[in-house]
């Protein structure tokens, strides 16, 4: 347990003190958000306000996790190392991103053949590894096998699963990307999602078919350090949400986005709970789904289901305050996340 308090505790710090630097920074070297032009109008005023600030969220979780490490003289695990490997290597793809947007001014960055390529290239040497390196029980950290709770069903074999899992990182880094459309709005909507596999991991460790085997223990590589990785997150992304809530001082950017999506869909591959992270991340699911059906509909009919979308930019034009669609849609996550973590301790409930 004391590595993931030194873990959160530290990132919080880093973060929260680091985010109002780099918003300085930022500022005076002219890296400002530009908004797009068929955007809502009450968008135009957050005009030339600093962003990039992802940086500061990964480079306070990686000192949050070294830190943590150092205080418990503990080694890190593959398990972590891949999965943090997974959230810089997409937040290298997403500084890119935003630096090109700043650099020619405009609010389109990287093509999207190319943003793709990257994520697919970062993604793709994730998910080789993860089903290598087994520790002395054999156990690697993750199989070819589907998961909910924990695996199940036969393997998959290894090209199935690695394109399974280029479409997770691929499809949650993309869906925390379009959830980033109001301030505090993907840092609040992801904070519960890595709350969640704080919890996963702290009780697969109690739980681990290492320690004791029984019908429901986990047969998880390094679940601790896994919940460690997520503690370091949470408290980097806690740390950078005091500036970046209504109204925001400081965006995360594409840096920011896609490193968190590939954050969740890390530890969701890791923790064995693959499928379970649909639930946990409802909120980013049902905006990715507004996006797919608007897109959908007006290529075959011509019309749209939404004022606009992302969902979020329905209300905004529906006339509702951008701060009462940041708490609602806050509240609809930590309702998907309870959602999420109760099937997951479900099995346990006892039985009549």
């Amino acid at each position: 347990m004391r590595d993931i308090l030194v873990a959160a505790a530290v990132a919080l710090l880093l973060s929260m003190i680091g985010t109002p630097v780099a918003m300085r920074v930022f500022a005076r070297r002219g890296y400002g958000q530009n908004i797009r032009e068929e955007g809502p109008s009450g968008h135009y005023d957050k005009r030339g306000t600093p962003t990039m600030g992802g940086t500061v969220i990964v480079i306070a979780a990686l000192l949050g996790y070294a830190a943590s490490h150092a205080a418990t003289l503990t080694a890190p695990t593959i398990s972590g190392g891949l999965v943090l490997f997974l959230m810089t290597g997409l937040a290298a793809v997403g500084f890119l991103d935003d630096f090109i947007k700043i650099y020619k001014q405009r609010s389109l960055g990287l093509r999207s053949g190319a943003k793709a390529f990257g994520q697919l290239i970062v993604g793709a040497v994730f998910a080789v590894l993860v089903v290598r390196f087994p520790n002395a029980y054999d156990i690697t950290p993750a199989t070819t096998r589907l998961s909910f709770l924990r695996d199940f069903g036969p393997s998959i074999s290894l090209i199935p699963f690695i394109i399974w899992v280029l479409i997770m990182i691929v499809g949650f880094s993309n869906a925390v990307n379009l959830t980033d459309g109001l301030d505090g709005l993907a840092s609040g909507a992801t904070g519960v999602v890595l709350a969640s596999y704080v919890l996963i991991g702290n009780w697969q460790l109690r739980n681990s078919c290492v320690n004791q085997l029984g019908p429901n223990c986990y047969w998880v590589r390094d679940p601790l350090d896994l919940a460690v990785v997520a503690a370091a997150v949470l408290g980097a992304l806690v740390g950078f949400l005091w500036w970046n809530a209504p109204p925001a001082k400081i965006f995360m950017g594409d840096t920011g986005s896609l490193a968190l999506g590939g954050v969740i869909a890390g530890l969701a591959v890791t923790t064995r709970t693959q499928l379970l992270l649909v639930i946990l991340a409802g909120m980013c699911v049902i905006i990715t789904l507004s996006v797919i059906i608007q897109v959908g509909f007006f290529k075959m009919t011509r019309r749209r289901v939404f004022r606009m979308a992302p969902l979020q930019h329905h209300f905004e034009l529906a006339g509702w305050a951008e701060t009462t669609i940041v708490v609602r849609f806050w509240l609809i996550a930590g309702l998907c996340a309870a959602a999420g973590l109760g099937l997951f301790y479900v099995e346990w409930m006892p039985k009549s």
